[in-house]
């Protein structure tokens, strides 16, 4: 086990394009971090640069105590896991988990000992003499998360691991994943572009976007707290609704108005924050879990918008509700007891006191 250690990293293509922008990571010993962010944000360029498959063009790498930089993959002492799996398809899992032991010139009971305590781990005992076109997507996957682990690196590498799994299965691999690195307590990076994976996953998030972090932090931080708009709006599902509109001082009160008729009362905790604000644009941010059934004291407190409902979608215990608020569609998480209909005026009420509020000029959260 090690820590990985990047220092102002950057990858530039030919022609100019910037991939990855001199970006400051530290993960640590035995940490399990999730590199997440849409296609082409540069999370699986920054994979392949600390792997060796990509060779940083400004900044350093660092696996343990040793700069990698100028180390080929080989000797990095790492391993990864790749999307496709990768399995020599010639071989059985046995051979395709002892290969890289067998270029190590390990001693073959030692590799057959490895292999099946691996195995056993991974509840693939039965599957060591079938070859993988003898095996289901997720029996494959575990093959190459044995043929990793027989490695013991100091470092576990995941590119999109799961995402050619079904999604019950996906559910399965992530929890399986979990137990692992509890168990192995190895240091682990992991890409994805899925944000329900990165949330159920990670010790620490790393949100990207064009190259660049966005925030690191817990995945409690970074739902609660998000440093901008793109990560709001980006981690949590259905995603944050977003509102533009001015603070507004009514006889001492604050209101946030849109203008069309949206007026919705600044909660005191933010008040503090926003009273600078009053007359200025901001964005407002509402999570869909926000919204309830109104009550006479939400109604009278200023604490209600009024929508018109286009789509309602049952979830079982909870339904997305989807609704025309001012010139947006926003989303509606309800309990399965409050349900408006479709074409029908619907009023809400809102927990202002986990809304957020962005600046529209650079989208930085100005939270509390």
């Amino acid at each position: 086990m090690a820590q990985v250690v990047l220092q102002g990293v950057g990858k530039t293509y030919p022609g100019k394009v910037q991939a990855v922008e001199r970006i400051n990571l530290h993960v640590q010993d035995g940490e399990f971090v999730v590199l997440v962010g849409p296609s082409g944000c540069g999370k699986s360029t920054t994979l392949r640069m600390i792997a060796g498959l990509e060779e940083a063009t400004i900044g350093t790498i660092s696996i343990g105590d040793r700069v990698v930089n100028d180390v080929p993959p080989k000797d990095r002492d790492i391993a990864m896991v790749f999307q496709n799996y990768a399995l020599y398809p010639h071989m059985t899992v046995f051979k395709n988990m002892a290969f890289g032991l067998k270029l190590r010139k390990m001693k073959r009971k030692d590799i057959r000992e490895r292999v099946e305590d691996v195995a056993e781990i991974l509840g693939i005992t039965d599957l060591l003499k079938r070859k993988p076109k003898a095996l289901s997507g997720g029996q494959r996957q575990r093959v190459a998360l044995g043929r990793a682990i027989v490695r013991d690196p100091q470092v576990f590498l995941f590119d999109e691991p799961l995402s050619n799994l079904d999604a019950k299965l996906r559910v399965h691999m992530r929890a399986e994943i979990g137990r692992l690195h509890s168990r192995l307590k190895s240091t682990m990076i992991y890409v994805t572009h899925d944000q329900v994976e990165a949330m159920t996953m990670g010790d620490r998030i790393v949100v990207m976007r064009d190259g660049v972090i966005q925030q690191v932090a817990t995945p409690s931080v970074i739902y609660d707290r998000p440093a901008n708009k793109f990560v709001a709006g980006f981690i949590g599902s259905p995603p944050m609704n977003f509102i533009d509109g001015t603070i507004r001082d009514e006889s001492g009160v604050l209101f946030f108005v849109d203008g069309q008729g949206l007026r919705l009362r600044v909660s005191k905790a933010h008040a503090v924050i926003l009273e600078k604000y009053t007359d200025s644009r901001l964005t407002l941010g509402i999570r869909p879990e926000l919204f309830s059934k109104p009550d006479q004291a939400s109604r009278e407190s200023g604490s209600t918008l009024l929508g018109h409902v286009e789509v309602v979608e049952p979830m079982g215990s909870e339904t997305y509700v989807s609704m025309e608020v001012g010139e947006g569609v926003w989303t509606a998480r309800l309990e399965s007891d409050h349900i408006p209909k479709v074409n029908t005026p619907c009023r809400l009420k809102v927990n202002m006191s986990k809304a957020h509020y962005f600046d529209p000029a650079t989208e930085e959260s100005i939270g509390v």
